[in-house]
Formats: C-alpha cells, structure tokens, sequence
C-alpha cells in the first residue's frame, strides 16, 4: 500500500506501508499521522491555515483517528463535511493516481523494489504548479456534483 497526500503548494512524502502489515487506526496514527503528516505539514504550512481532507478508509474514520488530527491540524473535514464515498471528489483520486498510472505503467518492474524507486521518481515529478492546478478544480468538481445531485458529472466539467 502507498500513502500520499497533496496540496495547493506542493505533495508530501510517497510512503509505502510493507505487505502483510495491517493499516488499523492504531498503525494509521503512528506511522502516517505522527511520523509522517505532521511533521511534514508543520514544516510545509508553519502557521499558514490549512485543511485535512482524507478519504474514509477505516483506519481515517475511525473516531480515534479523527480526534488526533483534530487535535494536530488547524481543520480537518470529518463526516460531518465530507461523504465517504467522494472518488469523483478526491484529487487523489481524480488526478494524481491517473497521474503515476501513466508515467510508471509503461515499463514492466522485475523487483518490488524498482517498482517503488519509480513510484517515488515519478512522485516526485510532479511539480507544485500541477498540484496547484488539481486542487484548484476541486470546486468545478465540487460545483458538478451538486448539479447533478450526485450522480455522474464529467460531462458537465467540459
């Protein structure tokens, strides 16, 4: 599994989380939140606001999990916010998977290992102007969704 996030201003680290260890709320907290997102997003943001948004996987819903960010990070979309089941909606989603897809899916890896270096080479490549340009579509997404009460909107985004 791989762990990323980005901003408006740029991405954090690409973390990848070993097969067989299982991501719980107690792992989640630790390893991503605690030793990664946090030091990362003190560092990126200082004391500029911003906002957490993440999707609903168990280890991100789980109530612990929610009230450690809220406790870390200026704001943080919880389910009050944001619905569970947003692909559509997530940047990660939307752009940045389609992203790495593209630049990494054309060479066969014979290692896990060169999978990963170019994972982390493409990552990497993307620029804090294309982050910018991902985030800044959200609202046209956000806008489409709400037009279409929900259902399929791409076609409204053209």
């Amino acid at each position: 599994m791989v762990w990323a996030g980005i901003t408006a201003t740029g991405n954090t680290l690409l973390v990848f989380v070993e097969r067989g260890v299982k991501i719980n709320a107690v792992y989640y907290q630790k390893h991503i939140i605690r030793e990664v997102l946090d030091p990362w997003a003190r560092n990126h943001f200082g004391n500029r606001p911003w906002t957490l948004q993440q999707d609903w996987a168990p280890s991100h819903s789980a109530k612990s999990t929610i009230q450690l960010c809220k406790n870390l990070f200026p704001d943080v979309w919880d389910k009050e916010i944001w619905p569970s089941k947003s692909c559509d909606l997530n940047p990660m989603d939307y752009s940045v998977r389609s992203i790495l897809k593209k630049k990494v899916s054309t060479k066969n890896y014979v290692t896990v290992g060169a999978l990963k270096c170019a994972l982390v080479k493409s990552w990497d490549e993307i620029t804090p102007e294309q982050c910018s340009c991902i985030i800044d579509n959200f609202p046209k997404r956000l806008k489409a969704c709400i037009e279409a009460k929900g259902a399929l909107f791409e076609n409204l985004l053209k």
